[in-house]
């Protein structure tokens, strides 16, 4: 089965900055958007980025000009650059790669990472 690998996450002082990766196992076929998710200890499974197969960006209102999501096609790899981090960015930081149906009757999957964590100290 196709797996996602995330590395990158760390220990960080606040304004600090890291980068997530996130490398696919195999090619990903029908691929209809890339993610980047986030949960807090005790709250609820957040998504912090994404992107479409056209490109097109989406940002939680909370990150927003802080993070950058992007895609280096040749290494089947999704990034996540975070900069001035702050300590409510603390969570475990999920990748996602959504796809869509080969064909009517069936459905399309959903790929999830292991999980990386990034901790942000005051």
């Amino acid at each position: 089965q196709v797996q996602l690998v995330e590395s990158g996450g760390g220990l960080v002082q606040a304004g600090g900055s890291l980068r997530l990766s996130c490398a696919a196992s195999e090619n990903i076929a029908r691929i209809s958007a890339m993610a980047w998710y986030r949960q807090a200890p005790g709250k609820q499974l957040e998504l912090a980025a994404s992107i479409t197969s056209g490109g097109g960006t989406d940002y939680a209102d909370s990150v927003k000009g802080r993070f950058t999501i992007s895609v280096d096609n040749a290494k089947n790899t999704v990034y996540l650059q975070m900069n001035s981090l702050k300590p409510e960015d603390t969570a475990v930081y999920y990748c996602n790669v959504r796809t869509i149906a080969r064909a009517l009757g069936f459905r399309g999957s959903d790929y999830w990472g292991q999980g990386t964590q990034v901790t942000v100290s005051s």
